[in-house]
């Protein structure tokens, strides 16, 4: 048997999006080439020719596969079929998408998934609550470790990039997450979200998949209509003496954008960063976002809130303007545009006159 094969097609980190969801990313992984036909002189060569013109040709094989993730060259000779997934993010993004019977493992879930995916979800098997091991990870025999964030794919924790892709398994990191500032996006839109779907679909040999899913989660984002009457709001994720809360360039900032709402952290340049109750009572948001999380919930922000005594007189605490949003939610993924959709109505059924 011949050990000739063609060489790996590269998509780089951002493709150009075109009108049709999918369709700048199956482009740019057909690589296709016109052939001129050779020429006939009859009327059936004629003929012939017609037809083939109205037919689309056939596309290459969409691998061998290479994607530049977070400055990482990850290259797949075929789809993966034994995935691990790190962070709800990377889980809920294959059941999206319709293949979670290849996950063969997950880690690090960030509470239940979404309704919609509890019976694809119920036999997933967990390696742990947090982080597995290398040498966990390595026991379920994935051709792939899906993660939420880069830090999962480190020697302390599920193993570092190079390390596993010597032993032949492929890493991608969710491209909102990557730290290098020369690919870390400068303000995280729901597009680069949808390019993230279309690039795990085309790594995972399902790009129709995306196609379908972008095109639905774009109408419904295209139907949001935000609110206009200029309120402010706090993201706050957990932290007691320090709160951590959603910055100006990740998923909190876009949703609340979306939504409608000015983050009073919108001026730091992170995705998630520490801030400090004195600026937050200078600030007096109008709206306090809760993320629940099964560790840190809502409920047990909000008795913080109220305790203490940086916090307790804020407009928001005192009129208990809460919005909440499941803690998944919050990172770049499938959940976006959902959570968008949820906390625009929660917002508008909040009191918050005066």
């Amino acid at each position: 048997m011949s050990q000739h094969r063609q060489p790996p097609r590269t998509v780089r980190r951002r493709p150009v999006r075109l009108a049709v969801p999918g369709l700048g990313l199956a482009l740019l992984l057909s690589g296709c080439t016109a052939v001129a036909a050779p020429a006939q002189d009859d009327a059936t060569g004629a003929a012939d020719q017609a037809t083939a013109a109205a037919e689309p040709s056939p596309e290459p094989a969409a691998f061998p596969l290479t994607i530049d993730n977070c400055g990482v060259p990850v290259t797949v000779d075929a789809a993966p079929q034994r995935v691990v997934t790190i962070k709800s993010s990377a889980t809920e993004m294959l059941l999206a998408l319709g293949v979670g019977d290849r996950i063969v493992g997950t880690g690090f879930p960030d509470g239940p998934v979404p309704e919609e995916y509890a019976d694809a979800a119920a036999d997933l098997p967990l390696l742990s609550d947090r982080v597995p091991a290398a040498e966990v990870v390595l026991q379920a025999e994935p051709d792939l470790v899906y993660a939420g964030w880069e830090s999962n794919l480190t020697a302390e924790g599920a193993g570092d990039r190079a390390t596993l892709a010597g032993l032949g398994v492929a890493t991608y990191v969710a491209p909102s997450a990557c730290k290098d500032p020369a690919y870390q996006p400068d303000h995280l839109t729901f597009d680069e979200v949808f390019d993230e779907i279309g690039e795990v679909a085309a790594l995972l040999g399902v790009p129709e998949a995306a196609t379908e899913l972008v095109a639905e989660q774009q109408a419904a984002l295209d139907a949001l209509a935000p609110d206009d009457s200029g309120r402010t709001a706090l993201w706050y994720s957990s932290g007691t003496d320090v709160p951590y809360v959603g910055a100006g360039i990740g998923a909190p900032q876009m949703i609340m954008s979306a939504v409608g709402l000015t983050n009073i952290a919108e001026g730091v340049a992170d995705t998630w960063a520490s801030f400090s109750w004195e600026q937050v009572a200078q600030d007096d948001p109008d709206v306090i976002v809760l993320v629940d999380a099964a560790w840190n919930t809502a409920e047990q922000k909000k008795e913080l809130l109220a305790t203490n005594p940086a916090t307790a007189n804020l407009t928001a605490v005192r009129a208990e303007r809460y919005l909440v949003v499941p803690f998944a939610a919050s990172e770049a993924g499938v959940r976006n545009v959902p959570a968008a959709l949820d906390l625009a109505e929660q917002l508008a059924a909040l009191d918050v006159t005066g």
